[in-house]
């Protein structure tokens, strides 16, 4: 099998270790304002014959004279159409917060266009997407009030806030990102027919345990929750805990491990 390496979209897709003997391709879609170059180090982490891949949206990292997407269907239609030819191998969907419901949108995309989706869907500090958004958008506020929103979500530096320069650059891409987590309208279709796994953090304001455990709905085979300490980006500065469960994940599905032996206890989500 060719690594993803070797496609002709290579704009879309970052791979930090290009692997020759596949047997999974696991992708992973960042979060509102993030790139690829946020798994850039995961990719060592990951099962033997997983080939990680990094979706690199428009208008950031390599892809800045690009426009951001601002509505869910158009961006999913086009990742559809590249991501595509690359399901030639069985698959795996990562996302955390808008990477989420992109993951979500786009396996539904693929059952419709290929009639095939995902092995296993792993989705992270969203809501499930039936759940209504109980907080007023934000997109469109006064820079202000927006700046205070992303202070608020703890994933920024506080670095970025006091660069003018560099707030000029990321306000407009965070704008287009939530808006198409915003201007998204979910629509009733049959579950997912992969396993779902969400993950999320102990302390996260805006996405409570009930939330996560409704993506139990998304799917007609397993479901399962993992519940980390922390906030909405519980994983940026401790990433092993995750990146052991989603290991523990893959292998569920058939990918053995590089460190063959090696276990992850999970009691009450958390790793011991």
């Amino acid at each position: 099998m060719k690594s993803l390496s070797s496609f002709s979209h290579g704009r879309w897709f970052v791979v930090p270790r290009p692997i020759s003997n596949l047997r999974l391709r696991l992708f992973c879609f960042p979060y509102a304002g993030g790139g690829a170059f946020a798994f850039r180090r995961w990719a060592e982490r990951v099962p033997r014959g997983v080939e990680l891949c990094g979706v690199q949206l428009p208008a950031r990292e390599g892809r800045f004279n690009e426009p951001a997407y601002t509505r869910l269907t158009d961006l999913v239609r086009d990742l559809a159409e590249v991501v595509g030819p690359a399901t030639d191998i069985p698959f795996a969907f990562f996302g955390h917060s808008m990477g989420a419901l992109v993951a979500f949108a786009l396996a539904r995309e693929l059952r419709r266009a290929h009639g095939r989706g995902p092995e296993l869907l792993m989705v992270s500090g969203h809501r499930a997407p039936q759940r209504p958004d109980p907080h007023p958008p934000i997109h469109a506020l006064p820079a202000p009030e927006f700046l205070q929103e992303l202070r608020e979500l703890n994933g920024t530096p506080e670095a970025i806030f006091r660069d003018e320069e560099l707030l000029q650059l990321l306000v407009p891409i965070l704008r287009a990102d939530f808006e198409v987590c915003e201007t998204f309208e979910y629509e009733h279709e049959r579950p997912l027919e992969c396993p779902i796994v969400a993950f999320g953090g102990e302390v996260d304001p805006d996405v409570p345990r009930e939330d996560l455990e409704a993506w139990s709905e998304q799917t007609t085979a397993s479901f399962s929750l993992r519940m980390f300490p922390g906030d909405h980006f519980y994983f940026v500065n401790r990433p092993a805990a995750l990146l052991d469960e989603m290991a523990r994940q893959l292998e569920m599905v058939g990918v053995r491990s590089r460190s063959e032996g090696a276990e992850v206890s999970i009691i009450e989500g958390k790793s011991q």
